[in-house]
């Protein structure tokens, strides 16, 4: 039975507790004076039953699948014909991989008979486990479905209980975000400090040349590579700040005339089109800024003999920017329509017009969530990969001009890491080194960005 097929049967099995456990809650109350004698509702008695049937069985198949494809690595990996015993590790891996490619009608060019039967094997460990797995489940879940439905009694708390479950789960969700927070933080700063024993952080974070290719002989130019990461940090700056300028005002005048000045009709309309933008694939956007928007910018420039190349970060800005105009034009337009009617009615009271009522009133009542925004499409524009790929370019070059090409963090990070790399070689690591400084900037925007809005969430509150 495959995984998700069982996990369906527990759902529908757990429905069947639920029914059970309601049922039993009205029999047994039936002799002491009916519902009314119960400590709990019904649905409550149904709940727990339902719980103790489902938190069992889908704990069983969560170890299960966490660990049956390593038991049944290893069965196979001890019993692979005689032919592969005289195989290192990493050949018998590779084995492996082919007899599990078989075995899973994959192609495999000219399998030979000890890999046929290891497939064969495969196949037959995977059946046996996956039997055991359902079987192992549906006990543990009818056992523990019989145990809560014997226990339904009158005086059973089953609404504490039930509670106390949920509220456990919910804990549990929320452990579950912040440890792999933590886990992605612990998994960079532990690769970037291998990186950082073999290149000084002070070359990382003031050198101002990047070339990270390491040479195979130690004679050749730049044999042990450049890890100045000046240039990407300046590139990836100058793109965001062009995006911003795009994004900021055009979204924020939008947000203000759409919450303030067009009609319940237009708005209607108007906003989900806008919205629009957020929905199309980055790599679109990627098209568009190389094939339309640098071409016409290089084109432009000859006109007013300017010379700009055909790719650039300007291209790569302005288009950025127009794909982050949703972000702060949808969460400005959130914010300034949740601003309270009152606020407005006492400023026209007070003689105010409408445009001052925006600028004095609206405007700084709802600075807070505005930075929100800014804050998200400032972030969004720091993590953009794509378009700066295609339409910025990938030389690390240090420079303010918006006409040159240049590249970014993240531009750099997926250029280190495409292809079969070795993840013990500086070059690779310095992947993780720039994901960790990438984390650290983005970690002071948000500090800077909640002291802003705790500042004037005070004077607005």
């Amino acid at each position: 039975m495959q995984a998700s097929t069982l996990f369906v049967t527990i759902v529908i099995l757990s429905v069947f507790g639920y029914y059970f456990g309601y049922k039993r809650a009205h029999d047994v109350a039936k002799p002491v004076g009916g519902v009314k004698s119960l400590h709990s509702l019904p649905s409550y008695y149904g709940s727990w039953t339902a719980l103790w049937c489902a938190i069992p069985a889908l704990l069983v198949l969560a170890v299960w699948t966490m660990f049956q494809g390593a038991i049944i690595d290893g069965l196979l990996m001890q019993n692979l014909p005689a032919e592969f015993a005289h195989m290192g590790a990493d050949e018998r891996s590779m084995v492996v991989n082919n007899v599990k490619t078989l075995a899973e009608g994959g192609m495999v060019i000219s399998p030979s008979e000890g890999v046929k039967a290891a497939a064969e094997d495969y196949k037959r460990y995977s059946s046996i486990s996956a039997l055991a797995m359902a079987a192992l489940a549906l006990s543990a879940g009818l056992a523990f479905l019989a145990v809560a439905w014997r226990r339904i009694r009158p005086e059973l708390r089953a609404r504490n209980r039930v509670e106390k479950i949920i509220l456990f789960l919910l804990v549990s969700c929320a452990s579950l975000a912040i440890l792999t927070t933590v886990g992605i933080v612990f998994s960079v700063l532990f690769e970037s400090v291998q990186f950082f024993n073999r290149v000084s952080i002070f070359e990382f974070m003031f050198g101002t040349h990047w070339s990270p290719q390491i040479a195979i002989r130690a004679d050749q130019v730049g044999a042990s590579g450049a890890f100045g990461a000046v240039p990407l940090f300046v590139g990836t700056m100058l793109i965001s700040v062009i995006a911003l300028l795009v994004a900021v005002p055009t979204g924020l005048m939008s947000a203000i005339y759409l919450s303030e000045y067009a009609d319940k009709r237009f708005r209607s309309m108007a906003k989900p089109t806008l919205e629009i933008l957020a929905g199309v694939p980055t790599v679109v956007y990627g098209f568009f800024a190389a094939l339309t928007v640098g071409p016409f910018l290089r084109d432009m420039g000859v006109v007013f003999g300017l010379d700009v190349s055909a790719q650039s970060a300007l291209a790569a800005g302005l288009v950025m920017g127009v794909m982050i105009i949703p972000f702060v034009s949808s969460l400005s337009d959130d914010v300034i329509s949740a601003v309270p009617q009152s606020l407005r009615d006492g400023s026209y009271g007070l003689g105010a017009t409408r445009s001052e009522t925006i600028k004095q009133v609206v405007l700084p009542a709802a600075l807070p969530g505005i930075v929100g925004g800014v804050l998200l499409a400032a972030s969004r524009a720091i993590g953009e990969t794509m378009i700066v790929v295609m339409a910025a370019g990938l030389t690390a070059r240090l420079t303010a001009n918006p006409l040159e090409d240049v590249t970014t963090v993240t531009a750099q990070i997926v250029t280190l890491l495409v292809g079969d790399q070795e993840f013990d070689s500086p070059k690779t690591l310095a992947a993780f080194a720039l994901g960790l400084m990438l984390f650290v900037t983005t970690l002071i925007l948000n500090v800077v960005a909640l002291r802003v809005v705790r500042k004037y969430r005070e004077q607005y509150d």
